[in-house]
This record gives C-alpha cells, sequence and structure tokens, in this order.
C-alpha cells in the first residue's frame, strides 16, 4: 500500500522555512510602513493642533489689547451711531468718551409701547423720517441690502426726507481670524471723524468689497482715500476707535439686536423686505402732517 501522506523531504520543509520567513519579512514591512504613516499623520495633527492654538491665543490678543474705553469718533452719538442728514453731511455730536464697563441705557419704549433700542424714535410732522440701520461690514444681507438700496437711500437724503444712522457692530468677528467687523467698523469711525463728507462714499465702497472678501488695514486706508477722505492713515493702522467699535457693539447686544442688517424705521422695527414701501408711507405721513 502506497503513503498517501509522506513525510516531507528536507527540501521541501527547507522551502516551506523560507515561504514563512518570507511571509513574517512581509508582514514586518507593512507593520512598519503602518506605523510610520500613523506617524506622519500624528505629527500633522499636532502642527495643525499646534496652529490652531497658536492662532487662538494670537486673535485672543488682539482683541484683549484693545481698550474698553476711549473717545468717540466725532459726529458719533451715545447710542453709537453715525447719521447722514445728506450723502456729504454727518449730524455733528459733542466729544464724549465710551466705557464699555459703564454702558447707558441700551433701551427705550416707542409709542406703540415697543421696546426698542435707545436713540430710535419717530420723527416729529415735517421732520425727515429716522432709519437706523444696524450693520457688520462682513455680512452678506447687509451688503446686499445696501446694493439694493443705496441709490433710493440717496436719493432721500438729498431730498431732506430721511436721516440715516449707521450702527455698526462687530458680531461676525467670530469667524474672522483678522478681526474683520471692527476693523472696518473702526475705519468708518475713522473716516466720519476726519472726513464725513467721505463717509457715505465710504460705507458703500466697503460693502461692494464683500464679494472680494477680507482686506487688511492698508488697504482699507486706500479705500477711504479712494472716498475722499483724508488723514486716516494713523486712526485705521492704529485701531484709533476700536474702543468706540466695543461701545457700540455692546450696546447692540444689550438691546438684544439679534442679527445685521436690523432697519428702524421712524421709531419702530422695520420689514426688510418691504423697505421702500415703509418708508416712502412714513415720508408722505409726515408731509400730510406737517401740511394739516
Amino acid at each position: 500500500m502506497s503513503d498517501r501522506n509522506p513525510k516531507p523531504t528536507k527540501a521541501d520543509r527547507q522551502a516551506a522555512a523560507r515561504e514563512k520567513a518570507r511571509a513574517l519579512r512581509e508582514a514586518q514591512l507593512k507593520k512598519e510602513r503602518r506605523n510610520k504613516l500613523l506617524t506622519r499623520w500624528g505629527i500633522v495633527v499636532g502642527v495643525v493642533a499646534v496652529l490652531v492654538i497658536v492662532a487662538v491665543i494670537v486673535i485672543n490678543s488682539v482683541r484683549g489689547g484693545i481698550p474698553e474705553a476711549g473717545p468717540a469718533p466725532a459726529n458719533a452719538n451715545v447710542n453709537g451711531g453715525i447719521t447722514l442728514t445728506s450723502t456729504s453731511e454727518l449730524k455733528p455730536t459733542e466729544p464724549f468718551e465710551v466705557d464699555v464697563n459703564n454702558l447707558p441705557e441700551a433701551t427705550t419704549t416707542n409709542a406703540a409701547g415697543e421696546t426698542v433700542p435707545a436713540g430710535v424714535e419717530a420723527a416729529a410732522p415735517g421732520e425727515p423720517v429716522q432709519i437706523v440701520e444696524y450693520v457688520d461690514v462682513n455680512c452678506v444681507h447687509c451688503a446686499d441690502f445696501a446694493s439694493t438700496h443705496a441709490d433710493q437711500i440717496a436719493s432721500w437724503l438729498d431730498a431732506g426726507e430721511v436721516t440715516y444712522e449707521y450702527r455698526t457692530v462687530a458680531y461676525l468677528d467670530r469667524g474672522s481670524p483678522t478681526n474683520y467687523s471692527s476693523r472696518g467698523a473702526n475705519a468708518a469711525a475713522c473716516v466720519a471723524d476726519s472726513s464725513p463728507e467721505s463717509f457715505w462714499g465710504f460705507m458703500k465702497a466697503i460693502f461692494a468689497q464683500y464679494p472680494n472678501g477680507e482686506i487688511d488695514n492698508a488697504a482699507m486706508v486706500d479705500m477711504a482715500e479712494s472716498a475722499g477722505a483724508t488723514d486716516v492713515k494713523d486712526c485705521i493702522t492704529n485701531d484709533g476707535f476700536r474702543p468706540y467699535v466695543q461701545y457700540t457693539d455692546s450696546l447692540a447686544r444689550a438691546a438684544e439686536v439679534s442679527g445685521t442688517p436690523t432697519v428702524y424705521i421712524n421709531g419702530a422695527e422695520g420689514d426688510l423686505n418691504a423697505f421702500v414701501e415703509t418708508v416712502q408711507a412714513a415720508i408722505d405721513a409726515n408731509k400730510a402732517e406737517a401740511a394739516a
């Protein structure tokens, strides 16, 4: 009878040993490659984490380095606003200091019994209708609103039918590594302070910039100068009115203004979708009351 399971020969045993050794080497090489890859990714993740931490520290340091008190720009008001009486003129105000730790009353009650931000009020008969807009220069909806309505607002302003008050907040700094909202608001304040005749042009320009992304302070200086402003470089570069920006932002939050743009028309919050109709109706009503 033949042996169904013959004993392996020496050559067979050597071949099997070589195959086992080769398989072990391949397994070891795969393990080493996997470990190297994990090590490399670990290093990458570690570097990214360090960069994130450094960025947070830098951002917080920059934000934390802004004084909480300081002068308000010329032509700014205690409610955090800057008011246009025409496209080339601002409503003048008395000089004052701000302190984010000592805010005035943030709200008032209008004629309808509604709580509105302080300084929001209906115009007397025959007087220009008051419009107050809370804006953030990094807000896409603010940019769209400006693009849609700037020409009409300019027409009302230059006809003496409305005043237009910008309260420029910094809600969207949380999503900007460069504090763009605060820097843009500061630049607007700088223009209002030194070149009030250029304020309207600067606000139009900075909202028109939105689709192109954030810009640095040097570019903001160029933008302000292109709008006709002078003597703004030091103020924009050195955060001249950042305390006022914080003050305006803090007042808006205290008044529970939840987002931008938020618009108040003749003492009450307006419907953005019916902005033109609401303002024109208020203008017509004021004229009619004055003529009665």
